[in-house]
């Protein structure tokens, strides 16, 4: 039996949404606690939510469950609007991460070497729904972009996500290959969602579609 995904990722792998409406204090991303770990560039994670409540920032397999039905660590006291952003999706939700991004000048270097696709959906049962990523970008990064491609080795499926302040979006990102080019010059700030597909994610992203 498949996976349940949504439509809605079926032709791109992605959609960008309207950007966030509220504001949201440094403080919910500055002051956390972030552990040393790489992927994707010169990177560092705060955990808010894990397998266990813990902080450790490892894919949920580690404790033989699906990246579904995480759990708040401390960092997350530190971030109300943030914890309240996810609970209010009405979605189940695995791993909920800040990523800290510092600057890389280097395209080149992004779309050969940073270039990845997660691991998303390890002891996901089958009929459940389909574990894709949500990102909603903290900090203003006009110069900044996510790229990504259905085929790594091939250019011509390039795409490119602005990174303004508040910048929301859907990734399927076990299908695409993702990094971010990030010039700088502060480091970039965003949250990762593991959101599980089904009826609820469908409608959660429709809700917030430009018009």
């Amino acid at each position: 039996m498949a996976h349940r995904k949504l439509k809605l990722l079926k032709r791109d792998g992605f959609v960008i949404l309207d950007p966030y409406e509220g504001r949201i204090s440094p403080e919910e991303w500055e002051s956390l606690n972030y552990l040393d770990w790489k992927s994707g560039g010169d990177t560092n994670f705060a955990v808010l939510a894990s397998a266990d409540g813990t902080d450790d920032p490892r894919g949920f397999w580690e404790y033989g469950k699906p990246d579904k039905d995480g759990v708040w660590t401390e960092n997350i006291q530190k971030a109300p609007t943030l914890k309240r952003w996810v609970e209010s999706s009405g979605v189940r939700y695995g791993r909920v991460r800040i990523i800290k991004l510092n600057p890389s000048s280097n395209l080149e270097e992004v779309q050969t070497r940073f270039l990845h696709q997660d691991d998303n959906n390890r002891l996901n049962p089958d009929g459940e729904g389909w574990v894709v990523r949500a990102w909603m970008n903290l900090t203003d990064d006009p110069d900044s972009y996510m790229v990504l491609r259905e085929d790594k080795d091939d250019p011509s499926t390039e795409r490119h996500i602005p990174l303004l302040r508040n910048a929301q979006f859907l990734v399927d990102t076990e299908r695409l290959w993702h990094a971010v080019y990030h010039p700088g010059p502060e480091p970039r700030y965003a949250m990762i969602t593991s959101f599980e597909s089904g009826p609820e994610l469908e409608k959660w992203v429709r809700a917030r579609m430009p018009k």
